[in-house]
């Protein structure tokens, strides 16, 4: 698939030129007790205008006639550790249900042919990758629901509780095969999306939305890949909203891949590294509600590229300012 930088012209913008400093202590590392009890920071980009609300007043942004499309990936129990201890292996794919290809710590515990046993499962290491990644074969199934842990982000610096299993899940999470949350619809309770308009997509979350951006130019940035799909029924949802609101990242880069590759959005799916930064043209969304990035992130790019760079950065500014609680089970921002 063609990346997105072919859609508008390349010019010098630099890594460094998304990057913020952030206090610690704002970062959240657990979840509030009330999915629907986060601050809201409301940016009005027609207006320049910055405010700062309730998660629950989100209703009074939504018109009758608008749509928000959330992401219903579930995540998976992904990260495992061997029976002994020593080793991490982290299910980046699985190709079968016993040959997965995985990130790995310690690597040099797992050279060609090394063994590796997990609840009592056998696995072989096949192949290396040229990114380091491993290809495991296990000679048999290995339960995930025993032994899988989710893989929270590094920053909440925890393994992850037993809470989590519910509530690193958004309430409406159907399809099985993220890694990470789509974490800006943690914040949604049954009874508030139940009196939203909204449709769903799905995009599997991989590792790579954690992962820095190393190079200087971000024009030079390869996207990690990740597998997306669009139903009829939400694409005709779609085609009579006034207004689409993409709830987090992950829908909007759905959202974008597809209108991008069909001209609107239609019912579709495959894979996309679309990768969205200042100078790209929005097809499909008019609005967005995301969590706070990472600095030097694409989703801070991408963010910077829906409001421009300079709103994002004064925003964050003020964000930091009045103590919001950042990352994936932190606050929200709502960009209209």
């Amino acid at each position: 698939m063609s990346r997105v930088q072919a859609d508008f012209p390349f010019f010098a913008v630099l890594t460094t030129d998304f990057d913020y400093p952030l206090p610690p202590e704002l970062i959240a590392s657990q979840p509030l007790a009330d999915r629907a009890g986060s601050r809201m920071l409301v940016v009005h980009r027609d207006r320049g205008v910055i405010e700062h609300r309730q998660f629950r007043d989100l209703p009074e942004f939504i018109r009758s006639d608008d749509l928000l499309v959330l992401n219903n990936t579930r995540v998976v129990p992904a990260r495992f550790f061997s029976d002994d201890g020593t080793r991490e292996v982290l299910r980046v794919e699985p190709l079968t249900p016993t040959l997965w290809r995985c990130m790995v710590k310690p690597g040099k515990r797992f050279k060609l042919g090394h063994t590796v046993r997990i609840g009592g499962c056998t696995g072989t290491v096949q192949e290396i990758l040229d990114n380091g990644d491993r290809v495991i074969e296990w000679d048999q199934i290995v339960d995930e629901t025993k032994y899988g842990h989710l893989a929270l982000p590094h920053y909440m610096n925890r393994d992850d509780q037993p809470s989590d299993r519910e509530r690193y899940q958004t309430v409406y999470a159907k399809t099985a095969g993220a890694i990470a949350a789509p974490t800006a619809g943690l914040h949604f309770t049954p009874e508030l999306l139940a009196a939203l308009p909204h449709a769903f997509v799905t995009l599997h979350v991989g590792v790579g939305t954690f992962q820095p951006v190393k190079v200087e130019k971000i024009e030079e940035h390869q996207m990690h890949a990740e597998s997306y799909f669009v139903t009829q029924e939400t694409a005709e949802a779609v085609a009579k909203a006034s207004r689409v609101i993409a709830v987090g990242t992950t829908a909007m880069r759905t959202l974008e891949t597809v209108a991008r590759d069909h001209g609107h959005v239609v019912a579709a799916s495959g894979s996309t590294d679309i990768f969205i930064y200042p100078g790209y043209e929005f097809r499909a969304a008019g609005a967005l509600l995301t969590n706070f990035h990472l600095p030097k992130s694409t989703l801070m790019m991408l963010v910077s590229a829906f409001a421009t760079k300079e709103l994002i950065m004064q925003a964050y500014e003020e964000a930091i300012r009045e103590r919001y609680r950042f990352f994936s089970y932190g606050d929200c921002m709502l960009i209209l």
